[in-house]
């Protein structure tokens, strides 16, 4: 909603005369969804605040980190003390070793991890490291996984079953994608016919265990099964990229739900961002031994980066593992999450309205459809339309959704059971005015 001193309209029409699009990322430009991009000002807890004053639920929890909410005081603390240490200093620091050890306490899957500053950053690196690794070149990925934006892996899908994928940006030239095989997600078939044809030029194999770009879908329990057999086979590296579901769905990232279900698994290589900084830019890839030592400075495979495991970075994570890592965290954060995904489809089966949900951990997902999708092609036929309207009416309602059809949310531990009943209640108004 804007009024004549709207200061949201104000900053994003200075905003897009000195940044492309008036953002510096682009779903926040609101282009899915229509309307002018909130400015937001502070955030505390479960809460943000734009521009003109408005509070907002917070369900975005800016991507993913805010696990613990906004300003959580022992992550504050420990920022502010680091901070007067000092900011960068491009060299190495007791906390990077403590960051590090922290998470291969909680990842067994690993022995070693390299820290970076971003999940773009470790993705792509964890790719030069699978090849060199490897010394092959190929790489398969799915439909409706994201995994940054490196040039190997802005692809779509080409035309033909296992085919090796087609640029989706301008700038990647078609030989740089042509060792990029796009296959779809949860479709076995594809997979075993893939590693049939090329699993001797294969060097990994890259996936979102629970995609959060196609909003949430999960893979399920015998695709990853067949990924992990097929990898071992064939020797490619299974690549968990955990830059979202990472610390997001379980204390042990999402490996640790699908090794409750698959005895003994494990990934070789695993891409991690988000929570591990607390909402600072801070990223890592890891995987056992053998292949990290493949790494500049112990390998041939080049790496590095100026601002890696930065001393405030790193302090923010470090106190926000400890939070998480806390008895009960998970229990009372995936409660709080299933209450609001079952909350919401009360509301709408009260109101006749198509919806699925799904969550796991502090990490959720719903769609304007009767059954939860398992493919890209099935996302696609989610109802673009009324998810807009969905979102205008809750955002005049003070509730803060992801401003696209295909982004995942989240609930953090700062979220409260009134939280969830206002939030449930705001979705059943707008069922009732706006979607039926």
């Amino acid at each position: 909603m804007t009024h004549p001193a709207d200061r949201n309209q104000i900053l994003f029409d200075r905003a897009s005369k000195v940044i492309p699009g008036g953002v510096n990322s682009p779903v926040r430009a609101f282009r899915a969804v229509g309307g002018t991009p909130r400015f937001i000002t502070r955030a505390q807890g479960a809460y943000i605040w734009d521009a003109n004053g408005q509070k907002y639920t917070d369900y975005i929890g800016s991507w993913g980190p805010m696990i613990l909410g906004h300003g959580h005081p022992a992550v504050v603390e420990a920022v502010q003390k680091a901070v007067t240490e000092g900011f960068s200093y491009g060299a190495p620091t007791e906390r990077e070793v403590e960051l590090a050890e922290a998470i291969l306490k909680l990842m067994p899957s690993m022995d070693m991890v390299r820290l970076v500053s971003s999940g773009t950053e470790a993705a792509m690196s964890t790719i030069r490291l699978a090849r060199g690794a490897t010394g092959r070149s190929k790489l398969i990925k799915f439909e409706g996984c994201y995994h940054g934006h490196a040039d190997a892996l802005l692809v779509k899908a080409g035309s033909g079953l296992a085919t090796f994928g087609n640029p989706t940006s301008a700038g990647v030239p078609p030989e740089v994608v042509q060792h990029t095989i796009v296959l779809e997600y949860n479709n076995i078939e594809q997979l075993e016919a893939a590693f049939a044809t090329q699993g001797s030029d294969i060097a990994c194999l890259m996936m979102e265990p629970i995609c959060g770009n196609m909003n949430f879908v999960r893979a399920s329990v015998p695709f990853v099964k067949r990924c992990r057999e097929l990898c071992t086979q064939y020797g490619a590296l299974l690549v968990f990229d955990e830059v979202m579901t990472g610390f997001r769905v379980a204390l042990g990232g999402a490996q640790s739900v699908y090794a409750k279900a698959i005895p003994g698994f494990e990934p070789d290589m695993t891409v991690m961002g988000k929570v591990i900084g607390g909402g600072m830019p801070l990223a890592a890839f890891g995987a056992k031994r053998a292949v990290m030592n493949h790494l500049a400075p112990l390998g041939t495979v080049y790496q590095a980066g100026t601002l890696s495991g930065n001393p405030v970075a790193t302090a923010c994570g470090l106190a926000t593992l400890a939070e998480i890592s806390k008895p009960g965290f998970y229990d009372e954060l995936s409660r709080k999450t299933r209450a609001l995904i079952s909350g919401l489809k009360a509301a709408a089966d009260a109101e006749g309205v198509a919806f699925c949900g799904d969550s796991e951990g502090g990490m959720m997902g719903f769609y304007l459809l009767a059954e939860l999708p398992q493919t890209y092609s099935q996302v696609m036929k989610s109802d673009g339309a009324k998810f807009n309207q969905l979102f205008h009416g809750l955002l005049d309602r003070g509730v803060y959704l992801a401003p696209a059809l295909y982004e995942a949310g989240f609930v953090s531990q700062a979220h409260t059971d009134a939280d969830i009943a206002t939030t449930v209640a705001s979705v059943r108004e707008v069922f009732k005015t706006l979607l039926k």
